[in-house]
């Protein structure tokens, strides 16, 4: 019973980033309520910096940093998410929104790109779950106060630490809706736009002609663009079914314009329990979604009744990216 026990804890992992859209309690945005800002010259509001890297990152990032000649700025999902939470935004000192950040968010995802730059996290004030299904009464303001924390992150990064540098913008969820517009207000037809070497938008939906001069990539070792993918189980559709339709929806296994993959093709599913699950499972990308087979993993029926795979967006594919992301480093740094 407790080996049971244990790895139902661990599949919990699973749904670290599922939420809630029904049920809120909510009160009218008021800039009284806004958290205080951060600062980011004070070292305690970023989650990771080069020199500030958390425990959980030790197995996946060099020791010596000095060896990684790219940077990677990471944002992460939406983690406020209960619906008793009245707060339109998270203050950076919420000390569970912290270890949210630390042990979920940059564990299972920001990980994976710790071997092509130095990371670079940001603590901001995310914007609650309930802010997209209630746009138009706080979400709105509330995505605004999120976005500028995310900017003015960036914005130092680019004066303290970048020095000419290529950059991966990374992120998921909440994080793609602020990295999209990142990528509009400082790459899109910029002199930035010649250091970027990959933009992975993850976990939202992202067109075609959002940008004018950022292209999506469509093969493995391309670079100066963006790719973005929402993961499903085969066969489900959302409930708006044409939601993602026309969206770009890149391979998160052959990176190419392949549509469909096989399990040998998979490089790797990272688990709560720290294995790497290779050849775990399959895709077939359809109507701007990545349709995925049920991931052979542990006690895999635990997820049988899950269709909507967006928790796994990153770490389903974990292998994948980190490998992805480090052919298209070097592959800017040969250029």
């Amino acid at each position: 019973m407790k080996a049971v026990f244990k790895y139902q804890n661990i599949v919990l992992v699973l749904i670290l980033f599922s939420s809630c859209k029904s049920g809120y309690e909510t009160i009218n945005f008021t800039s009284a309520q806004i958290p205080n800002p951060p600062r980011y010259d004070n070292e305690n509001h970023w989650a990771v910096l080069p020199g500030k890297y958390p425990e959980v990152l030790e197995s996946y990032a060099p020791k010596d940093l000095s060896v990684l000649q790219a940077d990677v700025f990471y944002v992460y999902p939406t983690l406020i998410q209960d619906p008793k939470d009245t707060r339109w935004n998270a203050p950076i000192e919420d000390e569970v929104q912290r270890e949210m950040v630390i042990n979920r968010a940059v564990h299972y995802q920001a990980s994976a790109w710790a071997s092509s730059g130095r990371l670079f996290v940001p603590y901001y004030r995310q914007a609650h779950i309930r802010s997209y299904d209630y746009y138009n009464q706080g979400g709105k303001e509330a995505f605004r106060v999120a976005y500028s924390d995310v900017k003015a992150a960036f914005e130092y990064y680019l004066t303290h630490y970048n020095q000419g540098r290529p950059i991966i913008i990374a992120s998921h969820s909440q994080g793609t809706t602020h990295t999209k517009r990142l990528l509009k207000d400082f790459f899109d037809g910029t002199l930035l736009q010649e250091q970027l070497v990959a933009a992975y938008l993850v976990g939202m939906d992202v067109l075609p002609q959002i940008y004018d001069n950022l292209k999506p990539m469509t093969s493995p070792s391309e670079t100066g663009g963006y790719l973005c993918w929402n993961t499903f189980k085969k066969g489900y559709y959302p409930k708006k079914k044409d939601m993602y339709n026309g969206s770009v929806t890149s391979n998160p296994v052959t990176w190419d314009t392949t549509l469909t993959t096989d399990f040998n093709d998979h490089k790797g599913f990272l688990f709560s329990n720290g294995v790497i699950y290779d050849k775990a499972l399959k895709i077939k990308i359809i109507d701007g979604l990545v349709w995925t087979s049920l991931p052979r993993f542990p006690l895999r029926f635990f997820m049988v009744l899950k269709k909507d795979y967006h928790i796994g967006d990153i770490n389903l594919f974990w292998k994948d990216i980190k490998e992805n992301s480090e052919l298209r480093t070097q592959n800017w740094l040969s250029k």
